[in-house]
């Protein structure tokens, strides 16, 4: 699952920083945390400061959208309905068979996530994912971006780098 919060750093937070309107420097602080958390109570989002795929979705940041095993969610519901499988916004073993045959299906790697390359094949989600953004989320970062990094869910462990090489791969990195 891909969520930002605070504490991480990289490419998606200064992505989300831009669609904010707070300064982007990457590091996702304070600031970025209150005008994430104003975003959500504005529109309707769990009030939490904790960037994910519904949060994603409402800024037209499709290209960090993940849904995998896990995942709760209106975006998993969505999800969900558009591969015929009950829809209960919660993405478990039934959510991820859909999304492997769906994915094998449509030529697609078979991995049971749910991102930007998959994400675009499903008609619900068209107008919500570009071409242009799953291509530029799959393009390489210039070798200067830093690599993000993932607080662990152990809160005593350090934060993890994850691979620069692309937004895709940073987000996914972190399954």
């Amino acid at each position: 699952m891909s969520y930002l919060r605070n504490c991480v750093s990289g490419e998606p937070v200064r992505l989300l920083q831009v669609k904010l309107g707070v300064p982007a420097d990457s590091q996702f602080g304070p600031a970025t945390e209150a005008a994430l958390k104003a975003f959500q109570q504005k529109n309707g989002l769990a009030v939490d400061g904790v960037a994910g795929p519904d949060t994603f979705t409402s800024l037209g940041l499709g290209e960090l959208v993940l849904l995998a095993l896990g995942t709760t969610g209106a975006t998993v519901k969505k999800l969900q309905e558009a591969l015929g499988v009950p829809a209960d916004g919660q993405f478990g073993p039934a959510t991820e068979k859909a999304v492997l045959a769906f994915q094998s299906a449509h030529g697609l790697e078979a991995d049971g996530i749910a991102g930007p390359n998959t994400l675009i094949k499903i008609p619900a989600f068209a107008g919500q994912i570009s071409a242009a953004q799953v291509t530029a989320s799959a393009a390489p970062e210039a070798a200067s971006k830093k690599a993000a990094t993932l607080p662990s869910l152990d809160p005593k462990a350090p934060a993890q780098p994850a691979p620069a090489k692309s937004i895709w791969s940073t987000v996914k990195g972190w399954l």
